[in-house]
């Protein structure tokens, strides 16, 4: 009875006590700082190998991005978290990546500088500096002889100069790479030299300024055998005639 008694007297106090605790555990939890971190930044980079070529020549744009839900590429657009693309601009060119996220932006830049293309071929007649600066080369696809983008606006760069300038006239030479038999590439040869001859005609230069020759894979720009320098014989080549 005696240890009965002293059970119910202690008893309240010991209510108090853990309820006391049970508050003190809650005031404290609750009181705890939010433990969620910040978003990561995100990060990005860019780089073009080679970053400088020849018209006509490609060039393979690497990109690489972290922590981004949206990546841009000026002039290329939307474009996935990492990856490559081979280009052939048709003109110097910075390309600017662009990575959003919910931590921010990070962004990077490259900067391909294509040079006008020089003639290896022994050609001659191109010693007006203006011609040379104002007047270039029209690049074709393997087996293709139809003007693709980037030609139609170097071919028209062309056009305005040699509408400007009504006294020169010019030689179309159509060039092709390494593969194939020399009869087949004098013939695609002739025909992306008449391609090339036609859109001039479309874009106001008089006929009788321009002769076409083909030259097929006979007279090389470039002798290595790889799809860069390939690329680089494949073209309608305008020289200024006498």
């Amino acid at each position: 009875m005696k240890h009965a008694s002293l059970m119910l007297k202690y008893l309240p106090i010991l209510f108090l006590v853990v309820a006391l605790e049970s508050a003190c555990h809650h005031e404290v939890a609750k009181n705890q700082p939010n433990s969620t971190p910040p978003a990561a930044a995100p990060t990005a980079a860019i780089s073009a190998n080679p970053p400088y070529i020849q018209h006509g020549q490609s060039t393979t744009l690497s990109w690489q991005t972290a922590n981004a839900s949206e990546i841009n590429i000026q002039g290329l657009g939307s474009v996935p978290a990492s990856g490559s693309r081979t280009l052939y601009p048709a003109e110097s060119t910075t390309y600017e990546l662009v990575a959003k996220g919910s931590g921010g932006e990070g962004t990077a830049s490259a900067r391909v500088t294509v040079n006008s293309a020089v003639s290896s071929s022994g050609n001659s007649g191109e010693s007006d500096p203006g011609f040379l600066a104002s007047v270039n080369d029209a690049f074709f696809d393997y087996d293709r002889f139809n003007i693709r983008p980037d030609a139609m606006s170097q071919i028209q760069k062309d056009a305005q100069y040699l509408n400007r300038h009504s006294s020169i006239n010019v030689m179309v030479e159509g060039h092709c790479d390494e593969r194939g038999s020399a009869e087949y590439n004098l013939a695609l040869g002739a025909k992306r030299a008449a391609a090339v001859q036609k859109a001039l005609v479309q874009l106001g230069v008089p006929n009788g300024h321009i002769k076409t020759v083909s030259y097929g894979k006979e007279k090389p720009f470039c002798s290595a055998s790889n799809e860069q320098c390939w690329q680089e014989n494949r073209r309608g080549h305008v020289v200024e005639r006498q």
